[in-house]
């Protein structure tokens, strides 16, 4: 069991043509202030996490489900508890050819139309479903587990329309055993994709050309399909793909962030605003959906995903060992 830890921290960090700014936050333009607080601060939730990942807000239960990849398990955090273990194993259970250590478990999970967890196994390598409730012994059903008869890579980060077409992204990061080295032996697929599962069962290749595909998220409209490219050496950007044609142009070019700050491109999300929620380099950026950069929040690291609550009360944020919320307007 992971002790909570309730502190607040501020956190200094120089940044480019800012407008003003704070310890926690800066603001480029002031149409955000809306939205964020520019005096906000970073609140702590948990740490001593491996990769923490796919924070998602249970609204029924009133509490932060999310993963760790390392430590192939599900975690959940409340107010009155704190941090708790829910489901384990989370996404390597056997059922496909897969490294015994190394980041193999459940990556972003996300909410069907009946409130069971849909999951992006990497050691299993497959899209899985099961029900919210904790588990320590569990069954997971196969949503979809290969592209042309050929295993998937590692399944990273989803979203669900409405109607129930689940679209997801296949980087290798399931076969990054050690942090450094890629090890490519039970590798089925030789691109990097990402896909359309329709509720019929039918799939689609939206991509094959991003190096590392990861997070992804629907516009409000579902019109566009939001995709983050977490390769920081080789096209650090956000792609938006037209979600009928599958036409894509480069939303946000984040070449010159990474050469400043530290971290990527991973997780992001869409506000009710529009606005686009992303890890980015140096923590969150808020990106307008013209493209623009509103602000960010600096952590001074990089992050792995975020995602809000039901009401937008408050943007939960998990990082590579911690757990973290920042509340909004």
């Amino acid at each position: 069991m992971k002790k909570i830890i309730l502190i607040f921290i501020t956190i200094s960090f120089n940044s480019f043509s800012q407008k003003n700014i704070n310890e926690a936050i800066t603001i480029y333009d002031n149409s955000i202030l809306s939205i964020i607080d520019k005096n906000a601060r970073i609140e702590i939730l948990g740490d001593d996490f491996n990769v923490a990942e796919g924070p998602l807000w249970d609204e029924n239960n009133n509490k932060l489900i999310f993963t760790d990849v390392r430590q192939n398990k599900i975690f959940t955090w409340d107010e009155n508890s704190g941090i708790n273990e829910y489901i384990a194993p989370s996404g390597s259970t056997g059922y496909a050819p897969s490294f015994q250590k190394g980041g193999i478990g459940a990556n972003g999970i996300t909410f069907d139309k009946n409130g069971d967890i849909i999951l992006c196994q990497h050691g299993d390598r497959r899209v899985a479903k099961i029900s919210n409730k904790k588990n320590m012994s569990p069954e997971f059903e196969t949503v979809i587990d290969n592209y042309k008869g050929k295993r998937f890579n590692s399944p990273n980060d989803l979203s669900l329309s409405k109607n129930g077409d689940i679209y997801f992204t296949d980087p290798p990061y399931g076969f990054w055993y050690d942090r450094k080295n890629f090890d490519n032996r039970y590798r089925e697929i030789d691109f990097n994709g990402v896909y359309k599962l329709h509720a019929n069962g039918k799939i689609d290749l939206i991509s094959n050309e991003m190096t590392r595909p990861n997070g992804i998220a629907l516009s409000l409209d579902e019109k566009y399909i939001y995709v983050n490219n977490s390769d920081r050496e080789n096209g650090p950007k956000i792609m938006r793909f037209d979600s009928k044609t599958y036409e894509g142009i480069l939303f946000f070019d984040g070449k010159e962030l990474v050469k400043k700050y530290k971290g990527g491109f991973d997780g992001l999300k869409i506000h009710s605003s529009g606005n686009i929620f992303t890890t980015g380099p140096n923590g969150i950026l808020i990106i307008s959906p013209e493209g623009k950069l509103l602000a960010m929040i600096n952590y001074g690291k990089g992050l792995t995903n975020c995602n809000f609550d039901t009401n937008e009360k408050y943007l939960y944020v998990t990082g590579f060992n911690d757990v973290s919320r920042i509340r909004l307007k």
